[in-house]
């Protein structure tokens, strides 16, 4: 049996929660839904006039989020298949729409890599 792979907290904070408040084309940030959100995918409110969140609150993120994933097993995480388009192979419904047209998305790639356990010493593929 393979060990899945540590989630990185240092990779989720400095690659990862930058993705959740980025303006992608489109779409809303993720943050805007997530953070007054009540489901699964809650995220911490920011501070006013606040650009990222305190160390606590990604704390906090990093736990909310990692329940959101089976770390080695890209295809059964939630985090990177239900904002993926279907046609991408992710699920067909997200009420935030398809952030992710594909897998080849340079985000979800950051995504798929963190629950692939990549570090910021070293990356994962």
């Amino acid at each position: 049996a393979q060990t899945a792979p540590k989630l990185d907290y240092e990779f989720f904070k400095s690659r990862v929660e930058p993705i959740f408040l980025t303006k992608r084309p489109g779409h809303a940030r993720c943050y805007v839904c997530h953070a007054e959100s009540n489901n699964a995918f809650h995220l911490k409110k920011l501070s006013p006039n606040a650009r990222s969140w305190t160390e606590e609150q990604s704390l906090l993120n990093f736990e909310t989020v990692s329940k959101l994933v089976n770390p080695g097993d890209l295809d059964s995480s939630r985090l990177l298949q239900h904002p993926l388009a279907p046609e991408g192979g992710g699920h067909v419904f997200h009420s935030g729409g398809r952030q992710f047209p594909s897998k080849r998305d340079p985000a979800w790639r950051t995504l798929a890599a963190w629950v692939n356990g990549a570090t910021l010493a070293a990356p994962k593929k």
